[in-house]
């Protein structure tokens, strides 16, 4: 057990991982910036505009804008949580790029950190596409909501540790989609997303505080954005470096138990 938070050594080389990934991502640059910026379309129109026009106010805000931060905070998850686990088991399985580097002066902890910096890349680029979609449709205010770009980065770091978790112990791609369905999708509906967390029972405002990361994104990013700055977000912080720290450990552990037969 004390082997899982063993504090890893890791050099600079890990920045060398993380290059790599980012030239093969601008090789496929159209396929990359599209999605984003499609999802941020979609998210204002269907939800924002579509269901906006039932429900006018949350907490004397805009439903529109009450979403805003939501739609930043959902992409910081899944770009960094499908980037550490579909894309690192795709190169560490099927591509053997994990193999590769470290037959190279590259140790496995390199590798594993180059791959969650990339995760955590991954979120600041996906917010830095969306941030000037909403700031057109005038639903964020600047120059505050500029500060979701390095909570991206943290909020990446904390998601690319929980997936490469997960890579590290899945035995087959196939297996992934137990944690999309059953973590990834409800925490998307239940962290107070869509919704005040205060609609839900006590019970489950806890458990959300408490489990899910993404309750805590969502909080610090629409303080941001709306903005409404409040002491809570000290804890938040808080709340998300702890996890960070010890996922993105536990991660590099596994792999490296993984890697090494």
């Amino acid at each position: 057990m004390l082997h899982l938070f063993s504090v890893p050594t890791i050099s600079r080389r890990a920045g060398r991982v993380w290059y790599r990934n980012l030239v093969v991502f601008f090789r496929t640059w159209k396929v990359n910036f599209f999605p984003p910026f499609i999802d941020a379309l979609l998210y204002l129109f269907a939800i924002g505009m579509g269901i906006g026009t039932y429900i006018k106010e949350v907490d004397d805000v805009p439903y529109i804008n009450f979403i805003a931060p939501a739609i930043l905070a959902i992409s910081v998850m899944n770009s960094a949580f499908f980037e550490c686990t579909y894309g690192s088991y795709v190169r560490m399985y099927y591509q053997k790029s994990f193999d590769a580097m470290i037959a190279t002066p590259l140790s496995i902890e390199d590798v594993i950190a180059g791959e969650l910096l990339w995760g955590a890349t991954r979120s600041v680029m996906y917010v830095a596409i969306m941030l000037p979609v909403l700031v057109a449709f005038g639903v964020i205010s600047l120059p505050l909501s500029l500060l979701a770009l390095p909570l991206a980065f943290l909020g990446g770091l904390m998601f690319a540790g929980i997936g490469m978790c997960i890579t590290a112990i899945t035995p087959s791609i196939d297996s992934l989609n137990y944690p999309m369905f059953l973590f990834i999708t409800p925490m998307m509906f239940f962290s107070g997303t869509f919704f005040p967390l205060a609609l839900l029972p006590a019970a489950f405002q806890y458990i959300a505080v408490a489990v899910l990361p993404l309750t805590h994104i969502v909080a610090i990013m629409r303080m941001f954005t709306l903005p409404a700055l409040s002491w809570t977000i000290l804890l938040h912080i808080a709340w998300i470096a702890a996890v960070t720290m010890i996922f993105c450990v536990m991660s590099i552990n596994l792999m490296k138990k993984r890697l090494i037969v």
